[in-house]
């Protein structure tokens, strides 16, 4: 056997937030078909990942940096690897695609590009999916995402060959064996949804009400992040500063860290829609996805319908437990039945195939281009500062050197003034326009 094929794969991960991050570094692992050696690269923006929040998602590279947008291309452009897996919003992993088809063009070999989902694809299906079209592999967390996934794609006449089925990376853990001492519910929350105050404070002195209703029980409200700090999505009104207004019993507590430690001591896992649901349920763990504020498309929870776990804060305080339903939770690569070890197989197969394609990989192919898209793409892509041939802007922030320790500060503090914004100052112009 050739040195070469047993040797690491070198695998770069481009994330966007703390979450993405999680999700592309163990998504490398997963389907990678050997060992790897791993890069990551944090692109710079509004919700790139403090080093509390990378240390709470608990995943390890073998380096770790900083970078924007054309500082990441150069990189790709200067160093070879084998995979690149995109862990980022639809119009980042967009205009990566077409900066990358740039920077490869006049190259014999190219990275196999990876992209996907973070969990639950409940809104912007066709939109976010295009956005991604022209990587080697979509990931389909589910078969029942897969065949969606095909379908917009056919749909439209662009090539649906790159969607792969899998499943979420971070499932695992041990199944669910009983109950504990003392019995504890655990409501996972979501930075975005819901995201009005009133929603949010209903929710809030609902979990509290239950903990008085059940003294007997630990209630624990799981968090995301702290204040100051973005994940994937913008939390206007944090639960830690709402709660501050109760006088909570002493069996509340709100508990950050590891979703998977705090699942190992979960008896009833709650939630309005978040992917906690999907882990909770493959360790056949009782969950309950709520119906009190509707089963709304705005919520996400409709994705659950069929389930078996839609329920009620009533329905709860009077003792109810959920029974999941088999076909549903089988359509959504849950795999609690114990096939999740073979789930990436597919995919490291189609790699193995790709790595392996005699004469090396064709050009990026996205389904936008300045023809298809000619007033949506350029847009997309100037974000980013490149222009419509995928080619960085003039004045581009890209630096030959790491950022000195004044720009260091002033990216600071343009990075909290955004947070102080959004926390801030928009509530409070959102409640004034609405007297």
């Amino acid at each position: 056997m050739p040195a070469s094929a047993t040797k690491p794969l070198r695998v770069a991960v481009l994330a966007d937030s703390d979450t993405r991050w999680k999700w592309g570094a163990l998504t490398a692992d997963r389907v990678a078909p050997r060992d790897i050696h791993l890069d990551g690269f944090l692109l710079r923006g509004r919700a790139t990942p403090t080093a509390r929040q990378l240390g709470e998602v608990g995943v390890h590279a073998d380096s770790l940096r900083e970078v924007t947008a054309v500082e990441f291309l150069r990189a790709m452009r200067e160093e070879t690897y084998d995979v690149l897996v995109l862990a980022l919003v639809g119009g980042g992993a967009q205009a990566m695609l077409h900066g990358l088809g740039r920077v490869w063009e006049d190259r014999p070999s190219r990275p196999v590009v990876v992209t996907g989902y973070v969990g639950v694809v409940y809104e912007k299906l066709a939109d976010g999916l295009l956005l991604r079209h022209g990587a080697d592999l979509v990931l389909a967390n589910s078969r029942q995402d897969a065949d969606r996934f095909r379908a917009v794609y056919d749909g439209v006449g662009a090539d649906s060959s790159s969607v792969t089925e899998v499943a979420l990376p971070f499932l695992g853990g041990a199944a669910y064996t009983g109950e504990h001492e003392p019995y504890t519910v655990v409501f996972a929350a979501q930075p975005s949804v819901p995201d009005s105050r009133g929603d949010r404070m209903y929710l809030l002195n609902r979990l509290v009400g239950h903990a008085r209703r059940h003294p007997g029980r630990e209630v624990l409200l799981k968090l995301r992040s702290k204040p100051g700090e973005h994940t994937t999505h913008i939390e206007e009104l944090p639960y830690q500063k709402l709660a501050q207004r109760l006088d909570p019993p002493s069996n509340f507590r709100l508990v950050y860290g590891h979703m998977g430690e705090v699942l190992d001591r979960t008896d009833l896992l709650v939630t309005v829609s978040s992917t906690a649901a999907l882990e909770s349920l493959h360790r056949r763990i009782p969950t309950v996805v709520l119906t009190d504020l509707g089963i709304r498309e705005a919520l996400g929870n409709h994705h659950f319908v069929g389930s078996g776990c839609l329920a009620s804060w009533d329905q709860l305080d009077a003792g109810h437990r959920p029974e999941p339903d088999p076909r549903w939770v089988a359509r959504q690569g849950v795999a609690a039945e114990g096939s999740y070890e073979t789930a990436f197989d597919a995919a490291r197969a189609r790699i193995t195939e790709l790595l392996e394609r005699p004469g090396g990989l064709p050009p990026l192919a996205p389904y936008y281009t300045p023809v298809t898209a000619p007033g949506y793409l350029p847009g997309l892509l100037a974000r980013h500062h490149l222009g419509p041939d995928g080619t960085p802007l003039p004045g581009a922030p890209a630096a030959d050197k790491e950022p000195g320790p004044v720009r260091q500060i002033v990216r600071r503090a343009a990075r909290g003034a955004y947070r102080h914004g959004v926390q801030r100052v928009a509530p409070v112009i959102r409640r004034m326009g609405e007297l």
